[in-house]
């Protein structure tokens, strides 16, 4: 295939600033890109026939008394798409936390008029799980779909002597 994902590093981070500066309407700052830099494999650029055209950059977070894995962003530039750049990173994403198999969710904030994007993640089995008004700042509309892909159902807390914790 002529796609490939690699590792993101101090060589490369310059080209994932770039990229998610044309692909997304938000900015993020330095701590964002010295946090993906400690991620691993959670966080990707992918090339098209060696050109960087895509990334995904996911942390582990501790919410909602679960293990979750956040997708903070994923795209891909305008021309690249629909050549299945998304579809690779999404399920390296999934396969990863498949691999892991201890996470309870996976989930994104989705801007509620990106019907592309809530398509393309509908496609993987994520839904649109809540809707977070004035989500983001200095972008319109201001409101986010959270989506969300359940891996396994909420557990009720553990029961020890006849008392929850």
């Amino acid at each position: 295939s002529r796609i490939e994902l690699g590792d993101v590093t101090p060589h490369n981070i310059k080209q994932l600033k770039k990229l998610n500066t044309v692909v997304f309407p938000v900015s993020y700052n330095e701590k964002f890109y010295k946090d993906v830099l400690e991620v691993g494999e959670l966080a990707k650029l992918a090339y098209y026939n060696d050109i960087v055209v895509g990334a995904v950059c996911c942390r582990v977070d501790m919410s909602e008394n679960s293990r979750r894995l956040y997708i903070m962003t994923l795209g891909c530039l305008s021309p690249y798409r629909r050549l299945g750049v998304g579809t690779t990173m999404v399920e390296h994403v999934l396969r990863h936390v498949e691999k892991d198999g201890n996470y309870d969710n996976v989930y994104l904030h989705v801007q509620v008029n990106n019907t592309g994007a809530i398509d393309f993640y509908k496609k993987f089995g994520f839904e649109i799980h809540e809707t977070k008004k004035h989500y983001y700042k200095r972008i319109e509309p201001a409101d986010a779909h959270v989506l969300q892909k359940t891996l396994r159902p909420n557990r009720p807390p553990a029961i020890t002597n006849g008392l929850s914790p």
